[in-house]
């Protein structure tokens, strides 16, 4: 991102944090990354949610080797949220706030618009059958159990483990694809 669009960015992300009712020194203090959206990206699949999902082409052809790995041993991995928009980020906030809950409670599960890994392609949510997406109980599955074996191999980290230092709750379930850039 040059220089100029990535201070534009900033601004952007600072009048969507203000009209959520929260300070752009939060993402300073928190040392959140800003995170522009990725561009070209690859259709990997619907979702848990039923939606079409897309990924930067090297985590789409990583999620699927390792999707295809565990399955080939007995574990069946589910894609429940790969890229999200900045837009998408704003609404999923907004309509959190609509249902009551307070902003510092909203912020500590879901980056604010312009600071989610999902913007990049690069990050992926994991779910498995039996179990509810998006709980924390994930950690308690041979799903959990293989990627915190395997999930390495294949380029991806665990973004958020518990007492993380961007201050997010525990994320079993949120995976990020480190590979490298030049090939999305």
């Amino acid at each position: 991102m040059y220089r100029s669009a990535a201070t534009d960015y900033r601004r952007r992300i600072a009048t969507v944090l203000a009209d959520l009712g929260a300070d752009f020194a939060l993402v300073e203090r928190r040392r959140l990354p800003v995170i522009p959206e990725a561009r070209r990206m690859n259709f990997v699949g619907l979702g848990t949610d039923g939606r079409d999902k897309f990924l930067t082409a090297g985590t789409a052809h990583a999620w699927e080797r390792m999707r295809d790995a565990a399955e080939l041993e007995g574990v069946p991995l589910l894609l429940v949220s790969a890229f999200r928009s900045f837009e998408y980020q704003h609404a999923l906030i907004r309509a959190k706030l609509a249902r009551g809950r307070s902003i510092d409670e909203i912020l500590r599960v879901n980056a604010p618009p312009g600071c989610s890994e999902h913007h990049s392609g690069r990050a992926i949510d994991i779910g498995c059958v039996g179990t509810p997406p998006l709980e924390e109980d994930f950690e308690n599955t041979s799903a959990f159990s293989w990627l915190t074996r395997h999930a390495g191999q294949f380029g991806f980290r665990l973004s958020y483990p518990r007492n993380n230092r961007h201050g997010y709750l525990y994320e079993p379930w949120h995976w990020y694809w480190q590979g490298r850039a030049a090939t999305d």
